[in-house]
């Protein structure tokens, strides 16, 4: 009768801190409450909102996971700048199990970098479109190769720094992210020496189009690396 008590109550204090770690989360944002800020203790909170202490620590605990709160010792606890990007770092690998998962996670990634594109193509700098061709470089060396990672690592290298082109530190971030997730998912193998030339020479097209500052080539460039990618979310 006890145990049954307990897995009734389970549901209701997941319930009750879910709405207390929104309510404090909304207060922190609405008074837009600095990073440092000493916000209140464990306690105070347990006192101010009417909830158990029990309440008060899983709620705090989601707030912490979330990088809003921390506990500092003899003061209680302080408002943390949630880093996103670490935070989708951490989560997408744990969350992208399903194949559907795993496509829309790959529309995601299209559509990050067909939208970034032009602002590759406007704010390259000349060393970012010298590094560029470096990479080419590079791939151009690996091109009779069955060196799998290194191939793996210079496709990174290469469209994480069109990403860095964008001047936006989300953009750049979730491309990291992504990116590192598709090939961690890949499968190894080799690729013929047809195919391989052929990735190099989009590579290589796609760098000549940014630094000429042909946006619509350079679009086609995009779509053309991630034809098969689109092919397998729309399911053709």
């Amino acid at each position: 009768m006890y145990d049954n008590k307990c897995k009734m109550a389970e549901p209701l204090q997941n319930s009750m801190a879910t709405v207390l770690a929104e309510k404090i989360r909304r207060r922190i944002v609405k008074e837009q409450l600095p990073e440092g800020h000493v916000f209140m203790t464990e306690g105070q909170l347990a006192e101010e909102y009417q909830v158990s202490r029990p309440i008060v620590r899983e709620a705090v605990s989601r707030l912490r996971a979330l990088g809003i709160l921390d506990v500092r010792q003899r003061k209680g606890l302080v408002v943390q700048r949630p880093d996103l990007i670490q935070l989708l770092s951490d989560s997408i690998p744990l969350l992208a199990v399903s194949q559907q998962e795993q496509r829309e996670l790959g529309m995601l990634r299209y559509v990050l970098e067909i939208g970034a594109i032009e602002l590759a193509v406007k704010n390259a700098t000349e060393d970012q479109l010298d590094r560029l061709d470096q990479i080419v470089t590079e791939m151009e060396h690996y091109l009779e190769r069955n060196d799998w990672e290194q191939e793996v690592e210079l496709d990174l290298a290469f469209h994480s720094l069109v990403l860095e082109m964008t001047d936006s530190v989300y953009v750049a971030g979730m491309q990291q992210i992504l990116s590192k997730y598709f090939h961690s998912v890949a499968e190894t193998g080799h690729s013929s020496s047809d195919q391989k030339a052929r990735i190099v020479w989009e590579h290589s097209e796609l760098a000549a189009a940014i630094r000429n500052r042909d946006l619509e080539h350079a679009r086609v460039m995009i779509r053309m690396q991630f034809q098969g990618l689109v092919s397998e979310v729309q399911g053709e």
